[in-house]
């Protein structure tokens, strides 16, 4: 008898807690792959801002002095 209630109660848990909970799981994993891609689209977009300011002709001028002044020890 105590192992027929003790198993309707663990089935009552389960049933109340588990399920529901493990349907949420499920839902949220669209939202998983829809927040990657937002992500990888907006570092494809800064990587492609950062590239146009690193090949700009200011920038390149700019580093091409600071490497010189550093081979020739002029600080």
């Amino acid at each position: 008898m105590r192992v027929r209630v003790r198993v309707r109660v663990w089935a009552l848990a389960v049933r109340t807690w588990a399920v529901p909970r493990a349907r949420t799981v499920r839902r949220d994993a669209g939202m998983v792959t829809s927040e990657y891609a937002m992500g990888l689209i907006a570092a494809v977009g800064f990587a492609a801002l950062l590239y146009q300011v690193l090949t700009s002709s200011q920038v390149k001028a700019a580093l091409q002095d600071i490497v010189e002044k550093a081979l020739h020890g002029q600080f």
